[in-house]
């Protein structure tokens, strides 16, 4: 196997567990100075960083289909926890209800999720492919300003479909709001901040 192709597999995989991570870490809330957030926070702001790395080095085409193959594995992901959330519990196992607590996602839950990955994954490979054909496809001229917008943009549809969707009604909007808004923020200034590693990456990848 060839150093790109390996690299290919494991920005893919990379992907792929990730997402899986960032729905199980959602579950976890935690509050910095009466702000809430979700642990997911940690994981799921590197998987754009591995879709801009991804768009900017192998293209749109090879990207949607690792963003699909993403979805697929988190749909089997969470139709499998479900199932095993439904089976009975053993007499004399107790842990059934702390199990059943983590693992067994609410329909709602699942369907904001991968709505929102989908939307906020196709929306930033797509900006990432529609920015660079305005430059050079030989180097990486102008990948900064496509790798910060297409990741706000992406966040931006990713956090306004997932919420809403997610807690409308459990929620007042204007709670809601706030809180895309600052998962926003928060996973755009994670891409600006780790930017010159991303970017060291592209260009090492390019040479493969």
């Amino acid at each position: 196997m060839k150093k790109k192709e390996w690299w290919l597999l494991v920005l893919s995989v990379g992907f792929c567990v990730l997402l899986i991570l960032a729905n199980l870490l959602e579950i976890k809330v935690f509050q910095v100075c009466n702000v809430d957030f979700t642990a997911g926070l940690l994981v799921f702001p590197i998987s754009y960083i591995i879709n801009d790395c991804l768009s900017e080095v192998w293209g749109f085409r090879c990207t949607s289909r690792i963003i699909l193959l993403g979805f697929t594995v988190n749909l089997c992901f969470v139709l499998l926890l479900n199932a095993a959330a439904a089976l009975p519990p053993s007499p004399g196992w107790d842990g059934a209800i702390h199990f059943n607590y983590i693992f067994n996602f609410a329909p709602r839950i699942v369907i904001a999720s991968l709505t929102a990955f989908l939307a906020g994954s196709y929306t930033n490979a797509y900006i990432m492919k529609r920015m660079k054909e305005r430059h050079s496809a030989a180097n990486s001229e102008g990948f900064a300003a496509r790798a910060i917008l297409s990741t706000i943009l992406g966040e931006t549809l990713d956090s306004f479909v997932f919420f809403p969707i997610a807690f409308l009604g459990a929620l007042d909007l204007g709670r809601i709001v706030q809180i895309a808004c600052i998962q926003i923020v928060l996973k755009s200034l994670y891409e600006i901040l780790i930017l010159p590693v991303t970017t060291r990456v592209v260009l090492y990848l390019k040479t493969l």
